[in-house]
């Protein structure tokens, strides 16, 4: 069943794979059953809205016995198509590219960088844990030939725009823009921006004006000594 036969909320589709992973580690765990509350907890989604995601696709679970785990992992892996490897290009080899090279995706779910560009003659023609770097020249035919709709963004801001346009040509379908440009796409394009900067002046000021009490510092460690 695909989201696109459901139509989720957009708010919805983005905490999916967030208890994708938990299930996973949950099941590598041998747990057969979890409730809204255990999701809740670990996932740092109030219950109330983890159960009105879940009520989107159906009963997927039983009131007073809560989720079945392998069920849930399973009916997520297809609706996140994780049962078809998708095969993502990452644009831009510099020290944010190389580290996603050297970790790649393969090792948590079916999404996996399959090729790379950059301009720098000392990278292009090498591999890159498992992956070759072809020159930014070749970006049109390489992506044709791997029959790639996925690309990751992670070049100069003042060259993000030109590289893009050539991805929207190349039928690239979603950008994952690790850039803090923000581009111009067509409506048909989806595209994600993840701003490092952003995030940590996000983090630091959450650390300033919000911070942990004492009382949920004991909450906290109550609830990991009961795991």
């Amino acid at each position: 069943m695909s989201q696109e036969q459901i139509k989720i909320p957009q708010a919805t589709a983005k905490r999916l794979p967030l208890y994708y992973r938990f299930l996973k580690n949950l099941h590598s765990s041998g747990k057969q059953r979890v409730s809204s509350a255990e999701l809740s907890e670990a996932v740092k989604v109030d219950s109330a809205t983890i159960r009105r995601d879940f009520s989107y696709f159906g009963a997927l679970g039983k009131k007073g016995y809560g989720y079945n785990v392998n069920y849930l992992l399973s009916f997520f892996r297809k609706t996140l198509d994780q049962d078809e490897l998708t095969k993502v290009a990452l644009i831009g080899v510099g020290n944010l590219g190389t580290a996603f090279l050297n970790y790649n995706f393969l090792k948590n779910n079916n999404t996996k960088i399959e090729i790379a560009f950059d301009v720098d003659e000392h990278k292009v023609g090498n591999v890159i844990g498992d992956v070759p770097v072809y020159h930014m020249d070749q970006i049109e035919e390489r992506l044709h030939e791997a029959n790639i709709s996925v690309a990751i963004l992670t070049v100069p801001a003042t060259v993000a725009q030109p590289i893009t346009d050539r991805l929207v040509q190349s039928k690239i379908k979603g950008i994952l823009n690790f850039t803090p440009a923000r581009l111009n796409v067509p409506q048909k394009i989806r595209i994600h921006h993840i701003d490092l900067a952003v995030e940590l002046q996000s983090l630091v000021y959450f650390l300033k004006h919000y911070p942990i009490t004492e009382e949920e510092e004991d909450i906290l460690a109550e609830n990991e000594f009961s795991r």
